[in-house]
């Protein structure tokens, strides 16, 4: 081999999914104890027939083939920030806004603009993956907030301010959480933009999952500062809500300054999103609330179903148990009973004699041995006793 390979990205270990599904390539499972695959977020149904309907009839005007502004459509982010405004009682305007092609490259693109090579991003554990191979291939430092089980997963605004250093940008907040389903709490929140405000740091807040709540309301009221402009940044993702995965469609909320400055990267990156999946969300804005709520409802009956299931099967002995340290949202993270045992070790008999593939904690950063994390969105209610059950029979 002649060429040489960025060496930053050399280093970056390869994506987890795909690893995990490796595990279990080629395998036949029976009837009665069928797979459930718990390792990808994704939905378990499909997008309305009305939104794909929708897109069959547009897809063949020619506009819709052609590029969109950098920032995204008008009417998407004069929607959007309508939207989020009544979310959060609060102001937006659609210069505050950007469309990327989803959540993920919204991170990156906000990290990018706020972030140089050898600068510093404080990132709790367990982090979601991608934000970490991010900050790795940008030659960035992820400084990490640590895991408090004994808070549900919740990080603590103490911990970071022991963190932040001269070369700190940026503290990053996930909630509803990836990998641990914790719903952090307003106060926290805030507490966590009180610090960043204070030291002169962004706070990016990646709201991924905001739709699917365990109750009514906004989960903070940050939106309401008056200067929220110079400190907040925050990350959105239509792709859960409307099942537009593959669409590749999310959003950044921040100050124009900034939202100048990211869309400098995504006309380099990508030029826009993808005009089709702005389409499909402008459409599910404008047309699909009774929709999206009906889904918040069955995610929430999914999480009750799956907490009642594993409490019902007591997951093992109380010496050698299961421990579910959080959940909410699409998520639920447990701690496992095998002393000793790496988790991917765990988790790698889990799918074998249980059929149950879920992803270890180590996927998640350091001293994450312990957990895995079980992504049950796709799984149906009726589904979640059996997970119970299976589990009960690995730690029996």
């Amino acid at each position: 081999m002649t060429y040489h390979i960025n060496k930053l990205l050399a280093a970056v270990a390869a994506p987890p999914i795909a690893e995990a599904h490796g595990w279990i390539k080629g395998r036949q499972f029976p009837a009665d104890k069928p797979l459930i695959d718990v390792a990808q977020a994704v939905p378990g149904y499909p997008p309305p027939t009305e939104l794909t309907d929708h897109l069959a009839r547009v897809v063949g005007e020619p506009s819709s083939a052609r590029y969109t502004d950098i920032e995204g459509t008008p009417p998407l982010r004069q929607a959007l920030a309508a939207d989020m405004g009544a979310f959060y009682g609060a102001s937006i305007q659609a210069a505050d806004t950007l469309i990327a092609a989803g959540c993920n490259q919204a991170f990156c693109l906000a990290v990018m603009a706020l972030a140089g090579p050898g600068d510093e991003i404080i990132l709790p554990l367990p982090y979601y993956f991608n934000h970490q191979m991010w900050l790795d291939m940008q030659g960035l430092r992820a400084v990490h907030l640590p895991f408090r089980p004994e808070r549900g997963g919740v990080p603590d605004p103490a911990d970071a301010e022991k963190l932040i250093g001269p070369k700190t940008r940026a503290i990053v907040l996930v909630t509803p959480n990836n990998p641990t389903g914790a719903i952090y709490p307003p106060a926290a929140i805030k507490a966590f933009y009180d610090l960043a405000k204070r030291r002169g740091l962004a706070l990016i807040l990646d709201e991924t999952y905001r739709d699917f709540l365990p109750k009514d309301g906004a989960p903070h009221g940050l939106f309401a500062e008056p200067d929220w402009r110079d400190t907040l940044v925050q990350l959105y993702s239509f792709s859960k809500v409307y099942c537009l995965t593959g669409y590749r469609v999310g959003s950044i909320i921040a100050g124009p300054v900034l939202i100048a400055e990211i869309a400098k990267a995504m006309d380099t990156v990508a030029i826009c999103a993808p005009r089709i999946g702005q389409l499909a969300a402008l459409y599910g804005l404008e047309h699909l609330k009774p929709w999206r709520v009906g889904n918040t409802v069955m995610m929430r009956e999914r999480l009750q179903a799956l907490v009642k299931a594993l409490q019902a099967n007591d997951i093992g002995a109380n010496s050698f148990r299961w421990e579910l340290i959080s959940a909410g949202a699409y998520f639920a993270y447990l701690r496992h009973p095998f002393k000793g045992r790496k988790a991917e070790e765990v988790a790698r008999e889990l799918a074998a004699q249980q059929n149950i593939l879920a992803l270890p904690g180590s996927m998640f950063g350091p001293g994450q041995e312990e957990f895995l994390r079980f992504a049950f969105a796709n799984v149906t209610a009726d589904t979640m006793p059996a997970i119970g059950r299976r589990l009960a029979q690995s730690a029996s």
